[in-house]
């Protein structure tokens, strides 16, 4: 099979070789979707200027040249020079016929695999996750399974915040509660009633709060006892996040962990390198770095703070260390930081430095930004009284949500509850991921389970909808084949639609932008929709019809299920 909009741009290319010479033919052919015919070729509007002639004028020569009668019924030129191109019925036929039969559903792997480490999640050790760890960690997951499966070699990273002076009073506190009740309250996740209690013993008991600043230092100096306890800390509360993980569905795992304190003992050397580099330099008293390009309101260079005035290291010291050991030991030739908008300049500064310093040469380091989840007031989401909301409870108020809609459904109490899951769970990871990362978006949970519109939960009922069709069919749906041919207008546009798959898939891949693959499942099962209420599959005229629409019904379902599963979102057998 064949994806049109390559097949299409190739022809084009050797169109404008032919007319124009060959360097007209490096242009882009600017192939895209149109509503006056299958796709439009814009390139004479482009090309026009540098070949001094108009654009009309270009586009005629170009049809001209253009040899496509084995894959285009027409193509005609509008407007000042648009081509637009309507595909054979045979063609697209075949072409589809041949995706239902392609295992990997037209997902080519890429010819230059990659080692991609890939930066998400990012919850603090003693501290619950919140709605806006939720971003970070489901955008950088679909990042993960698109890339992989492209082929490319994915290190996954999870930065949690594991070092620091706090962890003086979270030591002393635990030893306080007493190891086995601190050990009871991480791990079924009272991270943030344990970080409070220390914190308020720490502002309201001098004592305490002495014993809190020599345990920093013990730690610092690492002695064994008190690494112990830290590690306890530490072991505890991953046990909580990767509780949470395995309810979001996402691929990390402990081997993934790799903290704050992994790159401590590095931070020395980061400093003195940089130092003797004459990258960074002493300013009122801390070590800094000035990278070019990084100004503020008053035209004065920003500073990238490496070691701070009382010796101690802050994160740009870490992140500096992260992006040298990615580099370097783990042989990234791409890193990806997702991480919140807000950290951009931080960010930006950093990598600035670290290609200073010469340890991202022939990487590509990019910060895949994340925007800020929203209450219905258009602020930052938060509880009645203020604080973040709990991952965990916005995840429990969707499956209830998603089990009220399914109460009145014909299904077994076993299979309700898991679908109740599977049905909550994906409503509140699509209504996220369909959105620009980089946007905000506002979180309305009684629309994100509505079983209509851009919504998880109308693409799960697509795919159920189609195996309802296969289970009275009883046949199983691996064994569609086929071939399709193409009456209805609507068989045509879902049949188009289809071949869209892979690129889109390779499409997010270069972006790291999964609102594009959520947007295509939409359109796709937005032409199913259209189809299946205009052509009847079971009960088609001929049997030959039948198998087609079966066929294609079946692709369908597979290409659906494939894309949100590399959204990490399941599908449920009925719905």
């Amino acid at each position: 099979m064949a994806d049109p909009q390559h097949v299409l741009g190739e022809r084009v290319r050797q169109a404008l070789a032919a007319a124009f010479g060959e360097p007209a033919a490096q242009a882009d052919p600017l192939i895209r979707p149109s509503s006056f015919a299958d796709y439009q070729a814009n390139v004479a509007l482009s090309l026009a200027k540098r070949l001094g002639r108009p654009p009309l004028q270009v586009a005629m020569d170009l049809v001209r040249h253009l040899e496509a009668a084995d894959v285009c019924e027409q193509v005609e030129v509008s407007g000042p020079g648009f081509v637009n191109l309507t595909l054979r019925d045979s063609w697209l036929a075949d072409q589809v016929t041949a995706l239902l039969r392609n295992e990997r559903l037209g997902i080519d792997l890429t010819t230059q695999p990659e080692v991609v480490v890939v930066d998400y999640s990012g919850p603090n050790v003693a501290k619950e996750m919140h709605v806006g760890h939720l971003r970070t960690t489901i955008v950088g997951d679909a990042v993960v399974r698109v890339l992989e499966c492209l082929g490319h070699r994915v290190i996954r990273q999870n930065h949690i915040g594991d070092w620091g002076t706090p962890f003086g009073m979270l030591i002393e506190h635990l030893i306080d509660v007493g190891e086995d009740e601190a050990a009871a309250q991480l791990s079924v996740g009272e991270l943030n009633r344990f970080y409070q209690q220390a914190r308020g013993k720490f502002d309201s008991d001098p004592a305490f709060a002495e014993r809190a600043r020599q345990r920093v230092l013990a730690l610092q100096r690492g002695e064994p006892g008190t690494l112990r306890l830290w590690r306890l800390l530490v072991e505890n509360s991953a046990r909580y996040f990767h509780s949470v993980y395995r309810r979001l569905g996402v691929l990390l795992v402990d081997g993934d962990i790799r903290g704050e304190s992994f790159y401590n003992p590095m931070l020395p050397d980061i400093a003195a390198t940089l130092e003797h580099a004459g990258i960074a330099a002493i300013s009122e008293g801390a070590l800094c770095a000035f990278p070019p390009g990084f100004q503020g309101r008053d035209g004065q260079p920003v500073p990238l703070i490496i070691r701070k005035q009382d010796g101690g290291y802050g994160y740009a010291a870490t992140d500096l260390a992260a992006a040298r050991f990615r580099a370097s030991e783990l042989g990234a030739t791409r890193i990806v930081y997702v991480v919140g908008a807000s950290q951009a300049l931080h960010f930006g500064m950093v990598l600035a430095v670290a290609r200073q310093a010469g340890w991202l040469n022939s990487v590509v380091a990019e910060h895949a930004a994340i925007g800020s989840v929203l209450g219905t007031d258009g602020k930052m989401l938060r509880t009645r009284s203020g604080r973040p909301v709990k991952l965990v409870e916005l995840l429990d108020d969707a499956v209830e949500r998603a089990s009220k809609l399914l109460a009145e459904r014909d299904l077994d109490e076993a299979t309700r509850n898991e679908t109740a899951h599977m049905v909550g769970i994906g409503a509140v990871k699509y209504a996220d991921l369909s959105v620009a990362r980089d946007r905000d978006y506002v979180f309305d949970p009684d629309r994100m389970v509505a079983f209509d519109g851009n919504t998880g939960p109308y693409l799960q009922y697509a795919t159920t909808r189609i195996r309802s069709i296969f289970r009275r069919a009883q046949l199983p749906l691996n064994q569609a084949e086929g071939p399709i041919a193409i009456g209805d207008p609507s068989e045509r546009a879902l049949a188009l639609a289809t071949l869209g798959f892979g690129s889109c898939v390779h499409q997010v891949a270069g972006t790291l932008e999964p609102h594009r693959l959520c947007a295509y499942l939409y359109d796709l099962a937005t032409a199913f929709t259209a189809f299946y209420e205009r052509c009847p599959v079971l009960g088609a005229d001929d049997e030959p019809t039948r198998q087609s629409r079966l066929a294609l019904a079946a692709l369908t379902a597979r290409i659906l299920t494939r894309g949100l599963d590399l959204l990490g979102i399941q599908t449920p057998e009925r719905m």
